[in-house]
């Protein structure tokens, strides 16, 4: 018995999601149009409109793919730090550095393709205010951090998301000529210090008030 109507629109989309990934993280924008992406995925381009409706809209679902392949193991690596800050700092550090290391196409794609198209950015700057208030509310529940709703929390989180991003791209690029490990406690002792910094002048604000 063959595949159903809905398993075979869903199997077409995987391909035509995965033909995007491959070219978008090797060719880049150059190579990546709505022929390249039916003749690698060996289907017919009126399949394409089947699922999406433009180039856009299937990068877009490539990059949240990304993401939420991303979002899921940071997530299952904070888990298995336990409580201590600075081991699920160096936790999260290092499973966002192993998912880019694992396969370069994801790094082309998360930090660096994403410049390149006006709606793939609008999702990328979307994605970005989203990670600032989880990272924040996440600290907030830290012993020790600024409470929730100081500004000071907010400025932090906004700082360590856009930070790691641009490590990751100059890692991902080569200019910056670290191994792993060293780039995952060098960046994870600065945001660590960073974090005390805040709670410290969360805590100073808090006195002058007094």
């Amino acid at each position: 018995m063959g595949l159903a109507a809905d398993d075979r629109r869903a199997e077409r989309r995987t391909l035509l999601l995965d033909a995007t990934f491959e070219l978008l993280g090797t060719e880049g924008w150059s190579g990546t149009t709505v022929r390249a992406v039916c003749q690698h995925a060996r289907l017919n381009p009126r399949y394409f409109y089947e699922s999406f409706d433009d180039l856009d809209a299937l990068i877009v679902a490539v990059y949240d793919r990304l993401i939420a392949e991303l979002g899921g193991a940071v997530m299952e690596a904070l888990a298995e730090a336990g409580a201590d800050p600075g081991e699920q700092t160096r936790a999260a550090l290092r499973r966002i550095i192993d998912f880019v290391g694992e396969d370069p196409r994801r790094g082309k794609v998360l930090y660096i393709e994403a410049l390149g198209n006006e709606a793939l950015n609008r999702r990328r700057i979307e994605t970005a205010h989203l990670l600032v208030a989880t990272v924040e509310e996440h600290a907030a529940a830290l012993q020790g951090a600024p409470p929730a709703g100081e500004p000071i929390g907010r400025i932090g989180a906004a700082l360590l998301v856009g930070g790691v991003g641009e490590l990751i791209v100059a890692w991902v690029d080569g200019r910056l000529q670290v191994d792993r490990d060293q780039l995952v406690d060098d960046a994870a002792a600065l945001l660590l210090a960073m974090g005390e910094a805040a709670a410290r002048l969360a805590a100073a604000r808090t006195n002058q008030r007094l």
